[in-house]
Parts: structure tokens; sequence; C-alpha cells
């Protein structure tokens, strides 16, 4: 950073000429660019604007008018200081006019009282001169390497937004065109996005990069080949250093290229949107008044909402781009169904890739009639594909959020595994194989199973036979052996032959109704099992 007029003064070559600033004393913390040692009075022209200018007075005019017209010159191009050297020219003081003018005109003025080596005060103000501007070289250069780095690693939005907040100090940004916050990261984010939208949409700097003095805020547009998405923001507080609008613009440079690359991933707002509701499920805001701002700034209100966790799965499995087609489709149908909610994927949360939801109802709103629609509309845009739209509870508060979520993703996987023809499910709605499938981790479960089934099992795999099949099938057609015989493509007697087998081996009688239960319910278990696994 360039040296001010005030750290100017406190210099040990200035000190020795006992400086005393004669005007504008409160403003010498100008900048200094260079030093300019002028003796001629028309010496403006020659200037470009934050020199310091070092005379001893001697080519300044007599009359009072041209000494007001040197001083409007000088301001007039920008110069941030006038130091003048007494005992050549003027003896103790300088002119009046010359001082008033200064004041009026807010250039600081600066008396030596003792004759000094002008050299001496060039050679040491150029010399931090140069070290301020080697130092923003380094740290310019620094600022390419860890935003190149970033680049090259594919880093989200988000980690982006971070380094420019560590590397500022300050609070980071980034919102979309509608003013609705794709990524934020500094201290108080609820304080930071209370309110975004309004305050955002009332800062319009000139310019790609701009800074807002109402505001304080530092602006950039994020864009790339002419096609603006988006604006990076720095609550500086303060007029910002070039390394300020260094560090912004190579990060908006970092967010283009980042959008240019990964055209066929998810967009900004579905990437927000699912980090935000990974964060919460993860439990990563511990004020949910954090959680809620953030929701606020992507324009979904959460707090004073009944809450509920929506999972999508695709039937078959889905390759990452079928997934994000998946999102944005969610988003569409919940958006044409009036249904607010965050949509995003869930890849951090969950083993596998899929589409979470986390809907804000009204206070007395009935989701039944909303997720009907949104499912409905889902399933007609994804045309045969049928994804899985799973729900869980409603909550009131974003603590349980989770708790919904669990529930909707567990009845996602039975759902995904068995089948169903609904718009969309509800663990009501699965019965005996939901709550099977919610055991299926617990020992006590298997080693039911394996008491039930165990020997039959073992059978089948020493013989290569398939009795647990032909039990099973039996047991769904409610103990119908035609019905049963027709499943299995076999003769009625080759089915009683194999059913009698069944009964030795497990050593049950398949006429008590109580043993048959069991057996079902075993045999559901398994298949709870069998697919969580293979």
């Amino acid at each position: 950073m360039l040296p001010t007029l005030a750290e100017v003064l406190e210099l040990e070559p200035v000190r020795r000429g006992l400086p005393r600033a004669v005007a504008c004393a409160d403003r010498l913390d100008s900048p200094i660019r260079w030093v300019h040692v002028a003796e001629i009075a028309d010496i403006a022209p020659l200037l470009r604007g934050g020199e310091l200018v070092l005379t001893t007075g001697i080519a300044f005019p007599e009359e009072a008018s041209r000494l007001r017209g040197y001083v409007a010159a000088l301001a007039e191009v920008g110069v941030s200081g006038l130091m003048v050297e007494l005992g050549r020219r003027y003896a103790d003081e300088l002119p009046p006019a010359l001082v008033r003018e200064a004041g009026r005109l807010g250039l600081p003025v600066i008396v030596l009282r003792r004759e000094i080596p002008f050299v001496d005060v060039t050679e040491a103000v150029h010399a931090r001169i140069l070290d301020a501007q080697l130092a923003e070289l380094r740290a310019s250069e620094r600022l390419h390497e860890i935003f190149t780095q970033l680049s090259v690693e594919g880093a989200a939005p988000g980690e982006v937004v971070r380094q420019v907040a560590t590397l500022s100090r300050r609070p980071a940004v980034l919102e979309n065109l509608s003013h609705q916050v794709l990524a934020a990261s500094g201290s108080d984010p609820a304080g930071l996005l209370d309110g975004w939208e309004s305050r955002s949409r009332a800062v319009r700097p000139d310019g790609r990069t701009g800074y807002d003095e109402a505001s304080g805020w530092l602006v950039t547009t994020v864009g790339a080949r002419g096609e603006d998405w988006g604006r990076l923001i720095v609550p500086l507080g303060a007029p910002p250093t070039p390394r300020d609008t260094v560090l912004i613009e190579r990060a908006a440079t970092t967010l283009a290229l980042g959008r240019l690359l990964d055209r066929h991933e998810a967009s900004l707002e579905r990437q927000a949107h699912g980090t935000l509701i990974s964060g919460i499920l993860a439990g990563s805001y511990s004020d949910p008044q954090e959680a809620a701002a953030r929701a606020r700034a992507l324009g979904v209100r959460l707090a004073g909402r009944r809450l509920l966790g929506v999972v999508v799965r695709a039937r078959a499995g889905a390759e990452p781009e079928g997934l994000t087609d998946l999102a944005e489709a969610a988003a569409a149908a919940a958006r044409g169904a009036g249904l607010s909610a965050l949509v995003g994927l869930l890849d951090e949360w969950t083993p596998q890739a899929r589409v979470g939801m986390l809907a804000a109802l009204p206070p007395r709103a009935d989701a039944e009639p909303v997720l009907t629609e949104t499912a409905r509309r889902l399933r007609a845009s994804a045309g045969t594909s049928e994804p899985v739209m799973a729900a869980g509870s409603v909550v009131d508060s974003l603590r349980d959020v989770r708790r919904s979520f669990l529930e909707a993703e567990q009845v996602a996987d039975v759902v995904v595994r068995s089948g169903g023809d609904r718009l969309f499910h509800r663990l009501p709605d699965l019965r005996l194989r939901g709550l099977l499938h919610l055991l299926r981790d617990d020992a006590r479960l298997q080693t039911f199973v394996e008491r039930e089934l165990g020997p039959l099992l073992e059978h089948d795999a020493r013989r290569g036979g398939d009795l647990t099949g032909i039990l099973s099938a039996y047991l769904d057609c409610g103990r119908n052996k035609v019905m049963a015989a027709r499943r299995t493509h076999l003769s009625r007697p080759a089915l009683y032959e194999r059913l009698h087998r069944v009964e030795r081996v497990l050593n049950v009688d398949l006429d008590d109704v109580e043993t048959c239960t069991s057996l079902h319910v075993a045999l559901l278990a398994l298949a709870s099992v069998r697919r969580d696994h293979y």
C-alpha cells in the first residue's frame, strides 16, 4: 500500500526539517504516488495526480490572485500535498492567500522550518513507494497462484467465495442476477444476509467492477463470453485498495471459468440449494437462524413454516447427468405446483447421489395436495422413467429436518427396490415391508431370518435348488396352490412335492397359519437385506 502523507512526515529525513501542517491538517491520509521537486510556478500541467510537490517557493508569484491560481491548478490535477521549505523565499510563514485557498480546496500544505537536502526526502519516500509496489506485485502474484490452482482443481463456487473472504478478511457473497445468494462466507452470515435482496438491488456501481460509497460494497460482475450471470460482492466499508480490486476480479474470473467448464453439471442454483440442504442435514449450522437466513437469501422462507423432507430417485439408477436433469425437473415441478422448496443434489450427505427437496409449507397448509401436484408434474416431465418421490413427516423446526429426510430416504430405498405405483410415497404406505426395511440392519431381525430360513437357504446352496423361491411364491399367493403353481410354472403335483420337501427341511407344517405368517415375515426381511447389499 502506498505511503500516506502522514507516514511521509514521520520519515527521518523529513522530521529533520521540522514539518508542520498549515492547511488541511485533517487530510494527511492521502496516498503519495511520487515526490516531485518543482521550482517553477506552472508545474501543474506536468503532474498526473497523487504527487507530493516539494519546493522552496522561490518561483511563487507575488500577487495573491496568482498564488490562488497556483494552488487551484495543483488541486485540480489532484496532487496529494504541497511541501514548502521556509528560509529562501519566505522566512517564517507562507502568504495567507495561499494557505486560505489551499484550505478552501482541501489541499494539504506542509512547511519545513529547517533546511534539509531534498534528495534525502525523495530517496526515502521513493524507497517506501517502490517497496509498496513490490509488495502489491507479490500479493497479485500470490492471488494469481491461488485462483489458478482453484481453477485447475475445479473448485466449487462456495470454495472460491470462502477464499475471497479469507484473503480479504471481509465477508464475501456470490449472487445471481435475481439477487439470490448462491454462496456466502464470513462471520455473522445471518446478519449479512438479512434483507439481502432489497439491499443488493440498491447497489448499482458503474462499470463491471466498482465501489459503492453508500453501502461500502466492492462489486464485480461475473460472466464470460458476453453472458453475465451474477455478481461477487465484498462489503469493505472503506474504499478498496488495488489489492482488493485485483482479488475480487481474479475470483470473478475463476468463477466464470468454472461455469464454462461445468456446463454439464448442476446449475449454480441447484448447487447452492444442495449445499444448504446438506449443511442442514449434517448439522453444519449451529444457529438455525443462519440456515434460515441463507435460505431466505435463496428465495425460500423457512422460518415460521412447516418443513418437509422429500427425496427423489430414479428407479433404475442414473448417471450424474441424469440426476442433474432430475434435479432441474424436480425444481420446475415444485415451482409449477406452487411449492416453496430448496431443491438440490444430496451426494454429500447420502452414499448414493439423489435429489433432495426441503419443502416449506404455510402453517395451516395441507401437504397432500401440493405434493400430489408436484409429483404429477415431475412424472409428466420425466416421461417413461417415472422417478420415485418419497416424503418424510412434516416437522416444525429446522432441527428436526434431518429426521424427516431420513424417513424419506428410507421410504425411497424400499420403493426403488420393491416398486410401487403411487405418485409419491410415505412411510405408512409401505406397511410391513417398510418396517422390515427400517430394521434391516438390526442383528435381532437377521437372527430371526436365520432361525426361520437358515436350513432352507443352506439346502438350496448345497443342492443348487430354489426351494426358498417356491416357498416365497406360495406365501405371496396367500397359500393358494393353484396360483402358486401357475406363478412358478410347475404342475400342481410338482409344486406339492417341493412344498413337502420344504416342510421336511424346515421341520414345519405349512398348514399352520402362524407358521406361514412367521415364514412370510422372514422372507420379506430376507428380501430387504439382500436388496440392500446386492
